[in-house]
């Protein structure tokens, strides 16, 4: 591969990768550096890649990995977990039983996704959970992968994966309910 087809690359892909990793991480920083890690590891790889997919999906596929070794380690270095109470507030579903769902969440809130205020509180409180829980939501809600998935690829134990959902959903519920709810 010659420089210049390198030089491309960056000049045509680097935007899409970091909106992509932005997206799935919300920070910049953290963003950038996975973006520039994609594009050694392609150089490394480069005599790997048969071009049986475009450039793009190739420079995606090598991003998303990065992605996830990212969450993994994050996880890792995370992993003080409690008792967990899980069946006070969720069902085996994990969806919220009747009797402890949130106070005041009962009104029109199909629209509530579309609302930036909320947007900016939901973050705010995502960003306010310990980074194991955060990356966890992350991978299940964002990412959308599958439980058994997220504790094979972060190294915990089933168990583990639903006490930090659990815990999560609770931290990010009292937020919510003191932020958004007793505010609007």
């Amino acid at each position: 591969m010659a420089n210049s087809e390198l030089t491309q690359w960056v000049e045509i892909y680097t935007s899409d990768l970091y909106s992509w990793a932005y997206h799935k991480t919300s920070n910049v920083e953290v963003a950038q550096d996975l973006v520039q890690d994609t594009f050694l590891a392609a150089t490394e790889r480069i005599d790997s890649f048969q071009r049986k997919s475009s450039v793009k999906t190739w420079l995606f596929s090598i991003l998303n990995n990065k992605i996830v070794d990212f969450y993994r380690k994050k996880t890792k270095s995370h992993l003080s977990l409690e008792e967990n109470f899980y069946s006070r507030f969720f069902n085996k579903d994990g969806e919220w039983k009747k009797e402890s769902m949130p106070m005041g969440w009962e009104g029109d809130d199909e629209h509530l996704l579309d609302n930036l205020e909320f947007h900016k509180v939901l973050k705010s409180c995502m960003d306010a959970l310990p980074e194991s829980w955060n990356t966890t939501v992350k991978m299940k809600y964002l990412l959308q992968k599958r439980g058994e998935d997220i504790c094979k690829e972060l190294g915990i134990t089933s168990s583990n994966y639903w006490q930090m959902i659990h815990r999560a959903k609770l931290q990010l519920r009292d937020c919510l309910q003191n932020k958004w709810i007793k505010q609007n």
